[in-house]
């Protein structure tokens, strides 16, 4: 099973460039997790029969959102966090409100796995948004995360919005402190380690050079000049099935590229 995430920064804008079609003519994954989607579900002509698709739309137009295209049936599908996880785990406050309206993760339930899509919450250039990524948000989806585990296995995969590591990008030393390199966010994944969830990529890939986005400015892309923050985590139960773990550079049309694993079930 080929499962692929993306963060398209814009679906209508990737398939007026025929990026999208393109990359599903050549990659065929069995099931696609978007983020960044910035789009309704009728707002995007998609003409992909062999998928059946599953939106969760932020509530502002033009802004954030998730997707899943998927050619295996899966037994239901949720929009967001249940009702009674936002209870349980106190989700429910000013700050968290506005980021579970934004249509940031959405889950489907297959036979062996649970699967989820997430966009992280941006910590923003003032960082005005680390509080709710270190009390909130971050330890929330972990918590999510492990509640669906006491089923299921669980596979989540998406723009995390943040670099791990200092392999994780080019200049660690001048981004130390900046959003999506802060203490508080590189200690939030590291949470999703030490609870178990393994990080995909590393299993097959060491070290620097190893990039999903990459700014517009100073030509960065071309010179890999970039941040791995796209990722595919999944329980140490499924360890032994993923096969492979790809980040693919060369596909184009986002700032950001897709990332994806093989997963022998």
């Amino acid at each position: 099973m080929k499962i692929y995430s993306w963060n398209v920064n814009g679906i209508r804008a990737v398939i007026n460039k025929g990026s999208f079609a393109d990359f599903i003519k050549k990659h065929d994954p069995d099931i696609l997790c978007l983020q960044e989607t910035k789009a309704q579900q009728d707002q995007a002509v998609i003409d992909l029969p062999q998928y059946e698709e599953f939106w969760n739309s932020a509530d502002k137009k033009g802004y954030s959102g998730t997707a899943i295209f998927t050619k295996v049936k899966p037994i239901s599908v949720t929009s967001g966090f249940p009702d009674n996880f936002a209870k349980k785990y106190n989700f429910i406050d000013e700050q968290t409100r506005d980021a579970a309206g934004e249509g940031r993760v959405l889950t489907a339930e297959y036979d062996k796995f649970y699967l989820v899509t997430v966009y992280t919450p941006n910590a923003k250039d003032d960082l005005s948004r680390i509080p709710l990524r270190k009390d909130h948000w971050d330890p929330a989806f972990l918590a999510y995360c492990k509640e669906l585990e006491k089923k299921k296995p669980v596979v989540f995969c998406g723009d995390l919005n943040v670099a791990h590591t200092p392999d994780d990008l080019a200049r660690p030393k001048e981004n130390e402190g900046k959003k999506g390199y802060t203490f508080e966010e590189r200690e939030g994944f590291q949470n999703f380690i030490e609870a178990g969830f393994v990080d995909t990529f590393r299993l097959f890939h060491k070290g620097k050079d190893h990039y999903s986005w990459w700014t517009h400015w100073a030509n960065a892309r071309a010179r890999n000049v970039g941040w791995r923050i796209d990722y595919v985590l999944v329980s140490s139960k499924l360890k032994s099935k993923v096969k492979d773990a790809k980040i693919h550079a060369d596909v184009m049309g986002s700032d950001h590229c897709p990332v994806s694993i093989d997963l022998d079930l």
